[in-house]
């Protein structure tokens, strides 16, 4: 490790002509963009160029680990990947936890920049100095569980990590994913499409060297003070998804295609069913005491899950359960399991599934149109089918791959209506019309709908210990859509952003105040709280820029229609999102940001952020 913190280097590997470089930023780098996001878009902004095919060659993956990643504090295992978006055509990011990302940091490297396009299937080896671009024509083609058991028995080295894409990668599936380790997933906007038009199967690292830390004391008392906090933490015993009839009886909880209503049958298919009926027990990310992953078995008929994969989180739950009127939790557990065999996201895939069966049910798909499948909600034994001829591009599945938002434009007859997505991207698990704080990040986010950097207004109590500036939050019901509500959401959304940049895991508890000082422990920069929120809104600021150089406007800052109206049933009977006070809530949002009224950044939000240099990039 050539400095305390991070190593100061990115391997850079261009799959087309086999070079690989390593490049060292200067000094003023990281205090700028931290890591993670913030690396990432720098550098989507700065070398891809304008209206790119994003499965082309001019597209670059990058992996970039946040500025704590694989260091000795509690929950530092996230890393986070990057490319514009297949799905969305927009900036495209994701995270994923476990080990893969503290390897990386252990073989020295802060991020690996990939451009090109091999000629033939390949993965990457990295080992500490050494990196190699070795033959995949075996594995090309195996699902993802499959090809890790390759490298087991055919790999000399022990003790790697590995990030696969499945056969949906391989075959371009704007919802494909990278899947490290088996069960912890890189898993919106397409990525693994991305790597999959590379030709590359996998990234696998292992890494000899510990980095090191500029105050170990301080990291030590700092990992006593989240050990005291952290045993009240709600993952421990169920993960995510425990909450599950609290979420249906506040209405929290996506019911058909997020219509709304009830589903009284929730208890069959929350985490605590999951472990109840097939849990073997919990398992963790790096230096995690929390342990929030569930590990199954299920070897009953009529569907026996392998359980290498791991169990469902909460999203996956909903996305295939009460989104889609299914109380069968043996078939959820599966679709869970197909998706991670073929590297496809849980949420996105879901998402399309209910948006097919809406289709359906209105006479938009016909019988004939959907391989004779009876695509009616609640029909688990069609979702399971669909979902695997997703994943295969196979029959309607391979209109369906496309996401929701393509799907519905090839079908037509106002199909779109049907599609909940914002830019592309299908919404998470977390009803808009009770969350409208998150409604309006839903919006305006870059990526497109986004919950993981978003406050969950109906959660906000358990979040404001970690943000002590925002008391006001106390005061404000989850369906207010203020100005203050806003100011929220700004000031709220800065530290939600954080981890994605500094690579530690969200339900860890650090408040803002810990996280710099764990900056400072590491660094030892001088860090304070206004340094860290400056650096995250410029990782915003980029990603805004980046998304109207590709041509997106205000306009695509928009909610489906379907939130403006309210269910006729259910706890949220009544309740909606109202236009006018959406649009108000956006520009004022614009205004919090430093952007105009069409959502550009102004000259003066740049020159405050240190962004002067992209002025260019807003010009067409």
């Amino acid at each position: 490790m050539s400095s305390f913190g991070y190593s100061a280097k990115l391997l850079r590997v261009n799959l087309a002509t086999g070079n690989i470089s390593i490049e060292k930023p200067d000094e003023t780098y990281y205090p700028r963009y931290l890591g993670g996001r913030g690396i990432i878009m720098h550098t989507l902004l700065t070398e891809i160029p304008a209206h790119a095919d994003p499965l082309g060659p001019e597209n670059k993956l990058i992996f970039a680990l946040g500025l704590l990643t694989g260091h000795d504090l509690i929950g530092t295992g996230r890393c986070s990947a990057g490319a514009k978006s297949p799905l969305t055509g927009a900036c495209g990011e994701s995270e994923a936890g476990g080990m893969w990302g503290v390897e990386l940091r252990r073989a020295d490297y802060d991020a690996i920049i990939i451009e090109g396009q091999s000629r033939k299937p390949v993965y990457l080896w990295i080992h500490d100095d050494t990196v190699e671009i070795r033959d995949a024509a075996k594995i090309w083609g195996a699902e993802v569980g499959d090809a890790m058991e390759w490298f087991q028995h055919d790999l000399a080295e022990k003790k790697y990590r590995t990030a696969l894409i499945g056969p949906s990668g391989e075959n371009g599936v704007p919802l494909a994913n990278i899947i490290a380790d088996c069960r912890h997933v890189f898993g919106r906007c397409g990525l693994g499409a991305v790597m999959g038009s590379k030709r590359l199967k996998g990234v696998v690292v292992k890494g000899s060297q510990r980095p090191t830390a500029a105050d170990t004391e301080k990291i030590r008392a700092l990992n006593r003070l989240m050990k005291a906090k952290y045993k009240n933490s709600p993952f421990r015993q169920y993960g995510t998804g425990g909450a599950m009839d609290a979420f249906e009886a506040a209405g929290n909880l996506p019911i058909r295609n997020y219509a709304g209503g009830k589903f009284p049958q929730v208890d069959k298919i929350s985490a605590v069913a999951v472990m109840r009926e097939f849990g073997t027990g919990m398992e963790g990310c790096f230096n995690c005491p929390i342990k929030c992953k569930k590990k199954i078995c299920v070897d009953d008929a009529p569907w026996h899950i392998d359980s290498m994969y791991g169990g469902p989180e909460y999203e996956t739950l909903v996305s295939f359960g009460s989104n889609l009127v299914i109380d069968d939790l043996q078939a959820i557990c599966k679709a869970h399991e197909i998706c991670n065999r073929y590297g496809i996201d849980t949420i996105s895939t879901g998402a399309t599934v209910a948006f097919a069966m809406e289709c359906f049910e209105n006479g938009l798909l016909s019988p004939a149109e959907t391989d004779g499948m009876q695509l009616n909600f609640g029909n688990s034994t069609a979702m399971l089918t669909l979902v695997e001829k997703i994943a295969r591009r196979e029959g309607i599945g391979d209109l369906l791959a496309n996401g929701s938002k393509k799907a519905a434009e090839i079908i037509g007859k106002n199909a779109i209506q049907y599609a909940m997505q914002v830019k592309g991207l299908e919404l998470p698990y977390h009803t808009p019309r009770l969350n409208q704080g998150l409604s309006l990040h839903y919006s305006v986010h870059a990526v497109g709908a986004d919950h993981v950097t978003g406050p969950i207004d109906y959660m906000l109590p358990s979040l404001m210990d970690n943000w002590e500036r925002i008391h006001l939050a106390q005061e404000l019901a989850p369906t207010e859509l203020s100005p203050r509500k806003v100011r929220m959401v700004y000031e709220l959304g800065l530290y939600k952003e954080m981890p994605n940049h500094l690579g530690v895991c969200s339900f860890v508890p650090w408040n803002i105040t810990e996280l710099r000082d764990a900056v400072e422990a590491v660094t030892g920069w001088p860090a304070t709280t206004w340094k860290l929120m400056k650096a995250v809104e410029r990782g915003m600021t980029l990603m805004r820029i980046f998304n109207l150089r590709e041509g997106f406007t205000r306009d695509d800052d928009r909610l489906p229609e379907r939130f403006h109206t309210a269910p006729a049933e259910g706890p949220l009977k009544d309740i909606r999102i109202d236009p006018a006070a959406h649009k108000e809530a956006v520009e004022i949002y614009y205004q919090l940001l430093g952007w105009d009224c069409n959502g550009v950044p102004t000259r003066a939000c740049l020159t405050a952020l240190d962004l002067e240099w992209a002025i260019p990039y807003l010009k067409p």
